[in-house]
């Protein structure tokens, strides 16, 4: 067997708490440097990473001379507002020893939710990717409250491996991977070193609490390898302590318990848009663009729209339709309905003088569009 992150050009790598912070003792500055060596290393590769951390509530608690983890919220609050600066400051200081530049981006769950900030995060960390910067995302634990919160960063984790497309989500932990059985209660339990991600009989497996410094347990890695899986990303779970992980990983190395995705990443994302029965608008192209579309495979460009029909947001799925008004392909647009009408039969680069700004080239890229 060998790894999935071999082949994978966009990863997450999530790193909890136990490990960030030396079971809460404060922040492990070496191990830090030595997670932010390999990450370098796979840059080098030509892949994207974007790390997802915990460790600033822990942090903070270690600042703030708690013993052990609070339970009010607010407590809560303080210390990762606390701990998030320490956080911050180490993962700079340890990613310019590589020439990297880093970037802080805190998530709640309303930022997931809602339309235009999903929109706006997924954008802003393409940008990211695309500069060559290491986005270090963490739970907003200074502004979120029990209701909305994530629950732990290997849910967190999964999502951004959603949001952003991810082949692959590394999920960094204290123990080596899952086992058959609770290891710490029977000796004889077995490493799973591969399994299809999403298949119950894991659950059953991944009972029990986590550590007393993070949240989660290995259900909830279990449970964050079935929701990546549902974008097309597979998952490794893996000793964060084990050696040059990430490198070995990169190389192909089977290391801790891999879980695959049954879907491509592309193809779920397309099957997504194929599965939206209903679209909430619709743009009609003129004969030259719906050959670029059906015939060269290339994204929709507002100069090919001659009509927009409908009302919607930026980001909805929309029917593109041949002059005849047959359906050709949908997609996720781009841009409103209204900016879409005043930048069709336009040239992309004149879209900055039409609206102001420029969200994409395209209208509709490629990547999220299918044809019907």
């Amino acid at each position: 067997m060998n790894s999935v992150i071999q082949s994978a050009q966009r990863i997450i790598v999530k790193v909890g708490s136990s490990l960030v912070t030396n079971d809460g003792k404060g922040l492990d500055h070496a191990a830090i440097a030595n997670w932010a060596m390999q990450i370098a290393h796979l840059r080098g590769l030509g892949k994207q990473v974007v790390l997802v951390s915990s460790g600033a509530i822990a942090e903070g608690m270690q600042r703030l001379g708690f013993e052990r983890r609070p339970t009010g919220v607010h407590q809560l609050q303080a210390c990762a507002a606390v701990g998030q600066m320490g956080l911050a400051h180490i993962y700079e200081t340890s990613f310019r020893q590589h020439q990297l530049h880093t970037a802080q981006v805190l998530l709640t769950h309303a930022d997931l939710a809602d339309r235009e900030r999903y929109l706006n995060a997924r954008s802003t960390l393409f940008t990211l990717l695309q500069m060559g910067v290491v986005p270090i995302i963490n739970e907003n634990d200074t502004v979120v409250t029990d209701e909305i919160k994530f629950g732990d960063n290997d849910t967190l984790g999964a999502l951004v491996a959603n949001l952003i497309e991810a082949d692959a989500l590394i999920i960094l932990t204290d123990q080596r991977g899952l086992y058959s059985a609770d290891p710490r209660k029977h000796p004889d339990a077995k490493l799973v070193h591969e399994a299809q991600a999403g298949d119950v009989a894991l659950e059953a497996m991944a009972g029990g609490a986590g550590s007393g410094i993070g949240r989660g347990g290995m259900l909830t890695k279990i449970l964050a390898a079935k929701r990546a899986a549902s974008s097309g990303a597979h998952t490794v779970i893996a000793w964060g302590r084990e050696e040059d992980v990430l490198s070995r990983l990169s190389a192909g190395e089977a290391i801790g318990t891999q879980l695959t995705a049954q879907t491509g990443r592309l193809t779920a994302r397309k099957q997504w848009m194929a599965d939206h029965l209903q679209t909430v608008g619709r743009v009609v192209l003129d004969a030259g663009a719906v050959q670029k579309l059906t015939q060269e495979g290339k994204s929709l460009l507002p100069i090919g729209v001659t009509a927009v029909d409908g009302e919607f947001g930026r980001g909805a799925v929309i029917t593109c339709v041949d002059p005849g008004g047959r359906a050709i392909a949908r997609g996720l647009c781009n841009y409103s309905s209204a900016e879409a009408r005043r930048i069709m039969r336009h040239a992309s680069s004149e879209i900055a003088g039409i609206l102001g700004f420029v969200e994409e080239p395209e209208l509709i890229h490629r990547d999220n569009m299918v044809l019907v």
